[in-house]
């Protein structure tokens, strides 16, 4: 039976993850769409400010209610998600009670916002019972500045709300270093339909193992086709070895095209490094496989084209000595 999909989006203010969390349900055919600022709003009504009082202020400004601001005298980063921790640790019991109805009710949900803290929110949990994905966005910080006066003069929010965008960037720095922490992929949003496809080709599992061949040289322009230009992923890499009865295989998950410009060009600019890779290139005559996964069955099929017009799929029927390696691990 197939579960219900359970997507927690998170990130600072201004990223953007309200307006990627409502394409993303609508892509999906999800009908339910919460914020978490709405559950922190029903929290407010139950546990008053005398009690809690980081979580009656905003996340961004939540540190200033710490009584033990003391110990953080030569760290604002650190006061300011001491306090945003805490703000967050009052609504995140009641997200999950939220995530638990869902899955009881069989009920598909996305929801987004600021309070979902990976390594905070226990979604081990829900795994046996739910199809569930935990996504922060980020955003360098120039765009994340632009996004977030945008936003502040939409809801009018002016003023005081603008002042503190430099504890807003603390934050999104803590939620990435928490992801990378925990696993929680980190999807870059540089533009909408961009950042959707990159959810989906993690959500969905629509794949397909490829052989391929193509020196180092050639990473760069499929990184370019499968990342780029499609919003698709690339899971694993197996070298075919001379002498060797299984193939001497790595595991990687490359969705993100800034992290893998960064490789890219690492490559270029440190020679040793690029040696050593060229070196087992060759051992294995330049043949490697991927599993390629992407956002949906024709965008699948419009990457293996684009692969094989590179000249890039290895024809497997002329060797057949690779035929293990390639089996079709595809939903399409």
């Amino acid at each position: 039976m197939k579960k219900p999909y359970v997507i927690l989006i998170g990130s600072a203010s201004g990223i953007g993850k309200s307006t990627v969390a409502s394409e993303l349900a609508r892509e999906l055919g999800i009908k339910h769409l919460i914020e978490t600022d709405f559950i922190r709003e029903i929290v407010r009504g139950i546990i008053g400010p005398d009690y809690a009082p980081a979580l009656h202020k905003s996340s961004f400004d939540a540190y200033t209610t710490l009584r033990d601001k003391d110990k953080f005298e030569n760290d604002i980063e650190g006061l300011i998600n001491a306090g945003f921790e805490e703000h967050a640790s009052f609504v995140i019991p009641a997200i999950e009670k939220v995530i638990r109805r869902a899955v009881d009710d069989f009920d598909d949900v996305v929801i987004e916002g600021v309070h979902l803290v990976p390594g905070l929110v226990n979604i081990e949990k829900f795994q046996d019972d739910a199809s569930i994905h935990f996504f922060i966005l980020s955003a360098d910080e120039d765009v994340h500045k632009e996004r977030f006066v945008k936003r502040a003069m939409k809801i009018k929010r002016g003023g005081k709300h603008l002042e503190y965008f430099k504890e807003n960037r603390t934050i999104h720095n803590y939620l990435v270093q928490q992801a990378t922490e925990h696993n929680v992929p980190v999807i870059n949003s540089m533009g909408i339909d961009s950042t959707v496809k990159r959810m989906l080709s993690l959500i969905r599992e629509i794949c397909k193992v490829m052989i391929l061949k193509h020196p180092v040289d050639g990473l760069e322009t499929e990184i370019d086709i499968v990342l780029n230009k499609y919003g698709g992923r690339i899971v694993d890499v197996s070298y075919f070895l001379p002498g060797f009865g299984e193939p001497l295989k790595r595991s990687v998950n490359v969705y993100d095209p800034v992290e893998a410009q960064r490789f890219i060009n690492q490559l270029k600019n440190n020679p040793k490094r690029k040696s050593d890779l060229e070196k087992l290139y060759q051992l294995s005559d330049d043949v490697h496989s991927h599993k390629i996964c992407a956002p949906d069955k024709e965008t699948l099929k419009k990457i293996i084209k684009d692969l094989k017009d590179e000249g890039y799929l290895f024809e497997e029927d002329n060797h057949q000595k690779y035929d293990s390696s390639s089996e079709n691990n595809s939903n399409a």
